[in-house]
């Protein structure tokens, strides 16, 4: 692998710990290996871009935070680059009238999904308001029923992503557990897209760019990167995962989970560039 120019990165479940704190790990306890992890990348010059199902709102503060200026928001939807927004929707853009999910609204898909996967499948409450492209739910259900059922009724246009597990217990819908989270995007968007974008605008080469996450959505992201780090923690909640990560050469799960699991990712990286010392010199 070439120098280590670009680290992608998801914040829920990846680079963030329980109640999507930075400063803790999944279990609660304290922690700077996620800070350790950005730290890393500043002392190596190496960029961090924040690819996440949240709002613009959220992940634009979030970036602010860790310094950085650019950040792919709605799971691939849309990219910030120093300021400049690169709407990755295709066929539905947003109107002066409409937003791109309101356009969603209006199609009459989100109401299909809801009544035929009803008892599995609800709006994430409240997270799914003031989005502008995405539909966001929670539930437990099967995507590529859903992707057929959508192309069943004329909306082959979008689909349906499973952008992971969550914590939150639902106490509306008949699953086992806390569910995964599902936003419902234009076709052409993802995250692997939007990571694609942002190479392109730098002038990255994909072998000079690596990205982390936990989620089957941010596993597609392999295909822009040189090599894609799952946390362990994203194979603990979805062992189907397991089948998709053996197709895939490119593809590594770390020991540790969230934070720690970003920590390892890049300090491997970096170390097998022998651009920093080993992790166990690096501490």
């Amino acid at each position: 692998m070439a120098s280590l120019r670009c680290l992608y990165v998801d914040l829920d479940g990846t680079l963030l710990g329980r109640g999507a704190s930075l400063l803790h790990d999944a279990e609660g306890n304290f922690t700077l290996l996620g800070v350790r992890a950005l730290e890393a990348c500043a002392r190596a010059g190496v960029e961090v871009v924040i690819f996440s199902g949240r709002r613009r709102a959220q992940v634009a503060e979030d970036a602010r935070l860790l310094g950085q200026s650019a950040f792919i928001y709605e799971v691939g939807c849309a990219l910030c680059v120093d300021g400049e927004d690169f709407f990755l929707t295709s066929r539905l853009t947003p109107r002066e009238d409409a937003s791109v999910n309101a356009q969603i609204t209006e199609s009459g898909a989100p109401a299909l999904l809801l009544e035929h996967f009803a008892g599995r499948l609800e709006y994430h409450d409240p997270w799914h308001h003031e989005r502008e492209f995405s539909h966001l739910f929670r539930g437990a259900v099967d995507t590529e029923e859903a992707d057929r059922l959508l192309a069943e009724h004329g909306f082959e246009f979008l689909r349906l992503v499973d952008n992971g597990g969550i914590h939150r217990q639902s106490r509306t819908l008949t699953i086992d557990g806390p569910g995964h989270a599902y936003h419902l995007i234009p076709r052409e968007a993802s995250k692997a897209a939007a990571v694609e974008h942002h190479r392109r605008v730098r002038g990255y080469g994909a072998d000079e760019c690596i990205a982390a996450g936990d989620s089957r959505e941010d596993l597609g992201a392999a295909s822009a990167v040189g090599t894609f780090w799952m946390m362990a923690n994203g194979l603990d909640r979805d062992p189907s995962i397991a089948q998709t990560l053996s197709r895939l050469s490119n593809a590594r799960v770390t020991e540790a989970t969230n934070g720690a699991g970003v920590y390892e990712a890049v300090i491997t990286t970096l170390a097998e560039n022998r651009s920093v010392p080993t992790l166990q010199e690096f501490g």
